[in-house]
């Protein structure tokens, strides 16, 4: 695959972490991601896992930011977006999956209402809360229960996340 093309599938991605569709992606939106998936599941913000939820989140700001935000400003544009994970899944697409793996990790505990493992079920409402449609919600959270006992692990999804930035097809 060549650089055009893909830079344009890392582009697509970007609409998936602009929340609120301004143009760019802040700590807003990383905000707003963990609100929502809390709301999803009854979870409090002061509980511990809802506290997890926004402390991942800020952890995941901070990683996007430190590599994608060139000028500074707190705010992470399109084209800096396309620049930085460019960059980084050239480098490593592990390395850069690991700065969401706090969030990651957080989302599946709030999505574990049991504390026996994400269900496939709970992981695709996550999917769907976080702007996923609900083919591709379906699609995923099934593609991740690699073992097929109806639960999702954490590393699981921090390889699919990984994943998800080098599919083909930007739409897939």
């Amino acid at each position: 695959m060549d650089s055009a093309e893909y830079e344009r599938k890392i582009a697509f991605r970007f609409a998936a972490f602009d929340q609120d569709g301004n143009g760019y992606i802040d700590r807003a939106d990383f905000n707003a991601a963990a609100a929502r998936l809390l709301t999803e599941f009854g979870t409090t913000a002061r509980c511990d896992k809802g506290q997890a939820l926004y402390t991942g989140a800020e952890a995941f700001w901070q990683g996007m930011a430190g590599i994608a935000d060139v000028d500074g400003d707190q705010r992470v544009t399109r084209e800096e977006f396309v620049g930085g994970a460019v960059k980084r899944l050239r480098d490593s697409p592990e390395r850069f999956a690991e700065i969401a793996r706090p969030f990651l990790r957080a989302a599946i505990a709030v999505a574990d209402q049991e504390n026996d493992g994400a269900a496939v079920s709970a992981v695709e409402r996550a999917l769907r809360v976080l702007g996923a449609s609900p083919d591709a919600a379906a699609f995923a959270a099934q593609s991740l229960d690699a073992d097929r006992d109806g639960r999702i692990a954490e590393a699981d999804v921090v390889a699919a996340f990984a994943a998800y930035f080098t599919v083909i097809e930007p739409d897939a």
